[in-house]
C-alpha cells in the first residue's frame, strides 16, 4: 500500500474537497451495502491509500481521511477544529477557569447552527451515506427536505460534509490580519507567511500523518489559487520540497468562477495580471505537476447542455470539480486484482510519481497540464463505433482549443462507464473502444496513458441538484424523456460514469504565455507601473527578475532549440 496525504489551503479548495470526501464516504458505504450495485460492493479501489486508522478523541476507532485542511478564521461554520461540531454557547458557559480567582469576563462568538442536513447525520444511525434510492416513503419525503435545504442553505464547506476528520486534519489561521474580504491578492498574506509560529504549526499536521506513511506515493495539495492563500500555499510547498524532498507533489490551483470578475480600474487590472503571473510563477517552483482549474463561467461553458450549474453558489461549482479530481486520482487507488479475487478487474494503476514521469519527462520538459473531464462519460454504442473522444471538455482556463500536437502526452481516466441498453461495459471493451479513438485521431498524442475501473462516480446525497433532466438514474444520457425544468440532484441520479484526462500539449501555452508577458510588462520591465506593487509585496529587483526568468523558461519548453522527436514510446 502506497499511501498519499492531501492537503487543502484555501476557501473554494476546501468546498472542493468537501465533495472530494464526500465521493469517498459514500464509495466505503457502498462498499458495504450488499444492495448496492456490484460495480461498488467489487470496486477495485484500496481506500487505505487515502485514509487512516486510528482513534477519536474519546478513544473510539476511527477511519479518516489522511489530510491537513488550512482556512481562515471562522471558516469551519458549525465544525470545531477538533473535527467535531462546536460548543454551544450554554456549553462553554459550563467550562471554569480555574487558574484564575478574580472577575472573569467571557466574551463568545456564537456559533454558527447546523443545517438540517448536519442535524440529520446526528440523528440517524447509520448516517445517510447510500440514502438515495430508499423505499420508505418518510425517509423519501426527508431527503427532498434535505435537498432543498442544501441547496438554499450553504455558507461553508462544512454545511455539507459528511465526513470525520481527525483532530489533527483542520487548522484556522489566526491573527489580527486576517480581514479576509481584503485577502484578494499575492501580497496580502505577507503578515501570514512571516509568521513563522503559524506556518510551523502546518508543518507538523502535515508531519504527522507524513510520517505514519509506510510507503508514501506523494501529496495531492488543492490549493484556491485567486487571493492571499496562494502566497501562504506556495511557502507551505516550499517547506515541503524542503522536508520531504523526494516526493511528489501532485497541484490542483482551483477558482470559483465568482473570482473571475472583472476589474474597477487599471490598478486593480495590473494587480489581477501580477497576482497571477506570481501565483504561478511561485506555485510551479515547489511542485511536481500543477493543474490549472476554474473556467469564467461553468453555467455557459462546453459542459452545459448535461449540468445545470449556477456560478454563483460554490457548492455547485466546487463539485465539478471534486468530481474530476477524484477521476484522475483514480489509478492511485486501483488494485491488482490476483485470479482467485472476487475483486471487479481494472486496468493501467499507476502512482503518483509514474503519473509525474508520464506527464511531464514525455519529450516538452512541462508541468503545466490541462485537465479535461466528460460528466457524464458517453455510453460504447454498438457495434465497431470509437468512444467520443470529443466528449472531454476543458476545466483549464485560458487554454487554446488546439489538439494537433504531435508532442502532446496524455493520461486518460475511465470509470464506469456504460454500454448499449444501460449495462456496464467490461474493461476490455472499454480499452478497444478508446484505443481505436486513439487510433482514429488525425494527429496522436506522443504518449498516452489509459486506466480503466468498472467503479463509476457514487452521487451522495450532499451533491448539488445540477443534472439536466435528460440525465438517468446512472448517468447515462435519454434519448426519450420528458422535459423538465427542474434539475435533478442525488435523489434521480445514484451515479454517473465519468472520463478524465491530464493533458500535457500546446493548449496550455497561452495559459503560460500571458503570465510571463504581464510580469514582464508590469512588473520588470523599467518604469512598469506595478513595480511598486511588486515591492510593497515584498519582492526586490532580483527576485522579481528571477520569476520573470522562470516563467520564460516554462515558455521556452514549447519551443525547444534542437527540436523534438514525434516518435511513440
Amino acid at each position: 500500500m502506497r499511501e498519499v496525504v492531501t492537503v487543502q489551503v484555501g476557501g473554494f479548495a476546501n468546498f472542493v474537497g468537501s465533495h472530494f470526501w464526500n465521493f469517498q464516504d459514500e464509495l466505503l458505504g457502498l462498499a458495504d451495502d450488499p444492495a448496492a450495485d456490484a460495480a461498488f460492493r467489487t470496486a477495485p479501489l484500496d481506500m487505505d491509500v487515502l485514509y487512516r486508522t486510528g482513534e477519536t478523541l474519546q478513544v473510539e476507532p476511527a477511519y479518516c481521511p489522511r489530510l491537513v485542511s488550512v482556512g481562515s478564521r471562522g471558516s469551519l461554520g458549525s465544525l470545531s477544529s477538533s473535527g467535531a461540531p462546536s460548543l454551544s454557547s450554554a456549553a462553554s458557559d459550563q467550562l471554569n477557569v480555574t487558574t484564575w480567582s478574580g472577575n472573569v469576563t467571557r466574551s463568545v462568538e456564537k456559533p454558527h447552527g447546523r443545517n438540517l442536513f448536519l442535524q440529520s447525520l446526528t440523528e440517524q444511525e447509520p448516517n445517510p451515506s447510500t440514502s438515495n434510492g430508499g423505499n420508505n416513503s418518510q425517509k423519501s419525503v426527508e431527503d427532498k427536505d434535505l435537498v432543498e435545504c442544501l441547496e438554499k442553505d450553504v455558507n461553508f464547506w462544512t454545511d455539507y460534509t459528511k465526513v470525520q476528520y481527525h483532530p489533527q486534519s483542520l487548522y484556522e489561521m489566526y491573527g489580527s490580519w486576517t480581514d479576509f474580504d481584503k485577502f484578494d491578492n499575492f501580497g496580502t498574506a505577507r503578515e501570514v507567511v512571516s509568521e513563522w509560529s503559524l506556518m510551523e504549526e502546518m508543518n507538523e499536521k502535515l508531519r504527522f500523518f507524513v510520517e505514519e506513511c509506510d510507503h508514501i506515493q506523494g501529496i495531492q495539495f488543492i490549493v484556491d489559487d485567486s487571493g492571499g492563500f496562494s502566497s501562504i500555499a506556495a511557502t507551505y510547498l516550499e517547506n515541503i520540497a524542503d522536508d520531504y524532498t523526494n516526493t511528489p507533489v501532485l497541484l490542483y490551483c482551483v477558482r470559483d468562477p465568482v473570482t473571475h470578475g472583472s476589474s474597477r480600474n487599471q490598478r486593480d487590472t495590473i494587480t489581477r495580471s501580477l497576482h497571477d503571473a506570481v501565483s504561478l510563477s511561485k506555485l510551479s517552483s515547489f511542485c511536481s505537476l500543477m493543474v490549472p482549474i476554474g473556467l469564467p463561467s461553468l453555467s455557459q461553458s462546453s459542459l452545459s447542455p448535461f449540468l445545470s450549474i449556477q456560478d454563483a453558489k460554490p457548492f455547485h461549482s466546487s463539485a465539478i470539480s471534486a468530481a474530476a479530481i477524484h477521476s484522475v486520482t483514480v489509478p492511485f487507488r486501483l488494485q491488482n486484482a490476483g485470479p482467485a479475487s472476487n475483486i471487479a478487474h481494472s486496468s493501467g494503476n499507476i502512482d503518483m510519481r509514474e503519473l509525474v514521469h508520464i506527464i511531464s519527462d514525455q519529450g516538452r520538459q512541462n508541468m503545466v497540464t490541462a485537465l479535461d473531464v466528460a460528466m457524464p462519460a458517453p455510453s460504447l454504442k454498438d457495434g465497431n463505433d470509437l468512444w467520443n473522444m470529443k466528449s472531454l471538455r476543458t476545466l483549464t482556463p485560458e487554454i487554446s482549443d488546439e489538439e494537433e500536437d504531435p508532442y502532446s502526452v496524455e493520461s486518460l481516466v475511465v470509470h464506469g462507464v456504460l454500454r448499449a441498453g444501460g449495462h456496464r461495459a467490461s474493461i476490455s471493451q472499454v480499452k478497444d473502444s478508446v484505443y481505436s479513438a486513439y487510433e482514429g485521431r488525425a494527429t496522436k498524442p506522443k504518449f498516452s496513458h489509459l486506466s480503466v475501473s468498472p467503479c463509476p462516480l457514487p452521487i451522495p446525497l450532499p451533491f448539488p441538484s445540477i443534472f439536466r433532466s435528460h440525465i438517468g438514474q446512472h448517468g447515462e444520457i435519454l434519448s426519450n424523456h420528458a422535459e423538465g425544468t427542474q434539475p435533478k440532484g442525488s435523489l434521480d441520479v445514484e451515479s454517473i460514469p465519468m472520463a478524465a484526462r491530464l493533458r500535457s500539449s500546446n493548449a496550455v501555452l497561452p495559459f503560460i504565455e500571458r503570465r510571463s508577458l504581464s510580469l514582464q510588462k508590469f512588473g520588470v520591465a523599467r518604469g512598469s507601473l506595478g513595480t511598486q506593487i511588486l515591492r510593497d509585496w515584498g519582492f526586490g529587483r532580483e527576485e522579481m527578475e528571477d520569476m520573470s526568468e522562470h516563467l520564460s523558461k516554462m515558455v521556452r519548453a514549447f519551443h525547444p532549440e534542437g527540436g523534438l522527436t514525434s516518435d511513440s514510446d
